[in-house]
């Protein structure tokens, strides 16, 4: 990717989008807001066995992207939710374990759990997600499952 320099005012048709292209530092926390500023373009390493609950910021349109990689597997739920009781996430989320399973996200899906087994969080897992537009997030998950593989992704009707 190539760097360009500006002196002056510049002007943007569709918004300015930033990131780094980089790894974040690692996350050990039970919780973790994400937001544009600090993530945006970053690969997010999970690594809390004990599980935690990732929240992502409103979606609106930006095109922001966030690449989470599940680095301690999960031996409690692992969380990606939306921040609102309007956003859903869109896509596709495949779980390998005994057997492997594509699964869509269900109508109004707006969390993605994994249990460290069936619905996957195993240590590989892997999930993007994107800001496609207003009140829309894309998924797209590759996760490391074990027995017979269920679906990640669920519609929790948050409320805040």
């Amino acid at each position: 990717m190539s760097v360009s320099t500006f002196s002056g005012p510049v002007r943007s048709l569709a918004g300015f989008i930033t990131g780094t292209d980089s790894v974040a530092a690692s996350v050990t926390s039970a919780t973790l807001a994400v937001t544009a500023d600090a993530y945006n373009g970053q690969t997010i390493p999970l690594n809390r066995a004990g599980g935690m609950t990732v929240t992502l910021p409103a979606a609106t349109g930006s095109q922001a992207k966030y690449q989470f990689v599940v680095g301690t597997t999960f031996t409690s739920n692992g969380v990606i939710q939306v921040a609102n009781a309007t956003d859903v996430m869109v896509g596709h989320a495949s779980v390998g374990g005994t057997t492997g399973n594509v699964f869509s996200t269900l109508p109004a899906s707006d969390t993605i759990t994994m249990n460290g087994s069936t619905s996957g969080g195993l240590a590989g897992s892997f999930i993007e997600l994107q800001d496609i537009s207003t009140g829309e997030w894309l998924v797209r998950a590759a996760l490391i499952g074990s027995g017979t593989p269920v679906t990640p992704c669920m519609k929790t009707n948050r409320s805040s």
